[in-house]
């Protein structure tokens, strides 16, 4: 009984940490400039008609968003299996894990750089702009390219969903959450989405430093335990998450 409210209350700090790595991917550097390219190339017009709202980008936008959560989902179930296969080594795989994630950080502050994550891994949905199925094949293509911005990111949330597999394709969502959410707000919104992207971009080198920091806090938290500690304190403060799940 003790195992399965811990495993609930241990979601609520890692699904915070997914939510706000979906956020730092929509603002990375390789996600936020492209985002009315991309607004405007699903709904089959160009920017300056995004903006005059010719056509709506909502719809698209939600198969697009559709689209890039299919993957991580997919992903958020392989990354359980894998650490249901070997549950046995739980101990030794989170701290693998932390120091894996540590390593991401030290490579998102420009510490040292992994070839690896340098690369990207694109495919080619065609001339397909300005339909639903345009929009969810885009973003199965998105979801399924490698860059350097949200590779370290999407790789901490499959590391934690390793870690913990009751609720690693739930972490997975989660983090399809953070970044689709604003891609979608971005459609809604789409002049003052377009002006507020315009001055994020001027701290794009302090939004990758506060995402090689997250990436650091979260590895320590996973050497060191006390990811499980905060998971502790929260069922003994708020009982009520025992109830979850």
């Amino acid at each position: 009984m003790l195992g399965i409210e811990l495993a609930n209350a241990a979601f609520l700090p890692a699904a915070l940490v997914a939510l706000l790595a979906g956020i730092l991917s929509f603002l990375s550097p390789c996600v936020l400039p492209i985002v009315p390219p991309y607004l405007a190339y699903m709904t089959g017009v160009n920017v300056t008609g995004l903006k005059t709202r010719e056509r709506s980008a909502v719809l698209p936008a939600l198969f697009f968003v559709l689209g890039l959560s299919t993957v991580f989902l997919m992903m958020g179930y392989a990354a359980s299996a894998f650490g249901r296969a070997f549950l046995q080594y739980q101990p030794l795989l989170v701290k693998l894990s932390g120091a894996f994630v540590i390593l991401l950080g030290l490579h998102f502050l420009h510490v040292f750089r992994i070839p690896l994550l340098e690369q990207e891994a694109r495919l080619d949905t065609g001339d397909r702009g300005g339909s639903g199925l345009g929009a969810y094949l885009l973003g199965l293509a998105f979801a399924f390219g490698w860059t350097p911005c949200i590779g370290p990111q999407l790789s901490m949330i499959l590391t934690l969903a390793a870690t913990e597999p009751a609720r690693g394709t739930g972490l997975l969502g989660v983090y399809a959450l953070g970044l689709g959410v604003p891609f979608l707000l971005s459609a809604v919104f789409i002049e003052r989405s377009m002006s507020l992207m315009n001055r994020i971009k001027r701290h794009m080198g302090v939004i990758e430093r506060v995402s090689g920091v997250l990436l650091i806090v979260v590895g320590g938290m996973l050497l060191t335990g006390w990811l499980s500690a905060i998971s502790y304190w929260l069922l003994e403060t708020f009982p009520a998450l025992a109830a979850i799940g």
